[in-house]
């Protein structure tokens, strides 16, 4: 799949769909935003860096066929984040090996409204077409987005060091 194949999927209320490059003022306000980058990071991203980040969710869809969608609105075609999987090769005991690891990010409005858990779900049904297992890591202070991933079926395997602070590590099987 090539990122011009990348697909759209629809919930009741949201559209994830690929990024585009008229995404990228919004992608960054949401990332500039401390209390997004708060847990994914620590401090908020500089301009070049949602740059490179936009490419990256690019690149992926052309080198893995699969990657990350920005989530809108379905009426307003608000931004309201960004959910999707990727193999970011990370550094990490024990490995995520060859499955692909989620995640998530919402802009501070979006929040509060089960707009993650249903972006999350659906990108999930999506996995589950294709994965045996997808996983992810979540900052252990980050309680929405722990309570995200329980919602949707992934459960903690693992605590591990990432870049020197803690993690847990999530999984979750298909269908979970």
């Amino acid at each position: 799949m090539t990122y011009s194949q990348a697909p759209e999927l629809l919930t009741d209320r949201l559209l994830l769909r690929p990024h585009r490059l008229s995404d990228f003022d919004d992608s960054l306000a949401m990332w500039s935003d401390p209390e997004v980058a708060r847990f994914i990071g620590g401090k908020p991203s500089t301009r070049d860096e949602v740059w490179f980040r936009l490419l990256r969710y690019v690149g992926l869809w052309e080198v893995l066929g699969y990657g990350y969608f920005v989530v809108t609105d379905r009426e307003t075609g608000r931004f309201l984040g960004e959910v999707g999987v990727a193999d970011f090769h990370r550094p990490l005991p024990p490995a995520f090996a060859d499955f692909p690891e989620a995640g998530w990010a919402f802009a501070p409005a979006a929040h509060g409204q089960g707009i993650a858990t249903e972006a999350v779900r659906r990108l999930l049904a999506w996995c589950d077409e294709r994965f045996e297992r997808t996983v992810c890591m979540i900052d252990p202070q980050n309680a929405p987005s722990i309570r995200v991933a329980g919602k949707c079926g992934f459960a903690e395997y693992e605590r591990a060091m990432y870049r020197d602070h803690e993690t847990i590590l999530f999984e979750r099987l298909r269908g979970g």
